[in-house]
């Protein structure tokens, strides 16, 4: 074969029960996250109604904040819900690579629930610094803040499960989000025994402890979301799709592996050095078998695109007519 050869691994009549079954993986992914945040949604809006009648009984700040938390909490199940929903389209002419970032778009949304649920609590608390009251109905407040633990917690590990299962970064720092709710709930508690022991500026102290957690998940997620939409990923991969292409019967050398997530899924794009002596049938076969290995080294790969090149065998550079696009 004379110059260079392209590889689409994903190409018509090629390696169908692969792409069918990344396909149903992708399809059953999104359902599954639709289950786990209708669920999610279900224990922390029950959480919340409890929370907020005791809220409401005893002047609890530090409550409040927990309270408001953990509904903001409920509600981004609502837009994650949508973003599984829309991620499950087909490609189109305009979105030709699907709508699977849509689910980091939500993520974003989450972000700025997190930051605005921080900005509140840590109003209330400061205004009650300088505003102290007494907190009444101390053992129902001590019982809220139980029960906000035990539901975030029941809810996060549900998230957190789901979400690296299926590879959604939104769904994990969703999770993360609902376990530091967890432990802030239980700081509820430390208001409670204060106030019980006649210390009025307790509960709006664990108020500003609540709301310094929630910053630190807000850290978190943040950084979460920010590496997905930059199209970051764990080296860890482009180590084991490197390996798994140097591996191919066929292939001489690996070019640079780029791999971006689109919702819960990747997509990668690589260059592999072949025999510039095989026929564009032989190099072909060879693409395929690249891709081939990816889909089986690297997780939730949705597919990939081979370009298959000769090198310098030649004395010639291949690429010559393309340079003066990249000067």
């Amino acid at each position: 074969m004379t110059g260079h050869g392209h590889g689409h691994g994903h190409g018509r009549g090629h390696h169908h029960h692969h792409h069918g079954e990344r396909i149903d993986a992708a399809l059953e992914g999104s359902a599954e996250g639709l289950r786990t945040l209708w669920f999610s949604f279900g224990i922390l809006t029950a959480t919340t109604v409890v929370q907020a009648v005791i809220a409401a009984l005893s002047g609890s700040v530090a409550l409040l904040g927990d309270t408001v938390h953990n509904a903001t909490d409920a509600l981004t199940a609502l837009p994650l819900a949508l973003a599984f929903v829309l991620g499950r389209r087909a490609a189109t002419r305009r979105y030709t690579y699907g709508f699977g970032r849509a689910e980091d778009l939500a993520g974003v949304f989450v972000v700025l629930v997190i930051a605005s649920s921080a900005a509140f609590a840590g109003y209330e608390a400061v205004r009650r610094l300088l505003d102290p009251q007494d907190v009444t109905h101390l053992p129902a407040v001590a019982a809220a803040g139980l029960v906000g633990f035990a539901g975030n917690e029941w809810v996060a590990r549900a998230r957190l499960r789901t979400g690296r299962r299926i590879g959604s970064a939104a769904l994990v720092a969703d999770g993360l989000h609902a376990r530091t709710d967890g432990f802030t709930s239980l700081a509820v508690l430390l208001g409670a025994a204060g106030s019980a022991l006649g210390w009025r500026y307790a509960d709006p102290l664990i108020g500003l402890v609540i709301t310094g957690a929630i910053l630190l998940v807000l850290r978190g997620a943040a950084r979460e979301i920010w590496h997905r939409l930059m199209d970051a990923v764990d080296p860890h991969l482009v180590d084991e799709a490197e390996h798994a292409l140097s591996h191919v019967d066929g292939v001489r050398a690996v070019g640079a592996v780029r791999m971006r997530w689109l919702g819960h899924a990747l997509r990668a794009e690589t260059s592999v050095e072949v025999d510039p002596e095989l026929t564009v049938v032989q190099a072909h076969s060879v693409a395929v078998a690249a891709e081939h290995a990816l889909l089986h080294a690297v997780p939730r790969l949705a597919g990939a695109t081979v370009h298959i090149d000769h090198g310098h065998a030649t004395g010639q550079d291949p690429h010559a007519a393309l340079a003066h696009h990249f000067a």
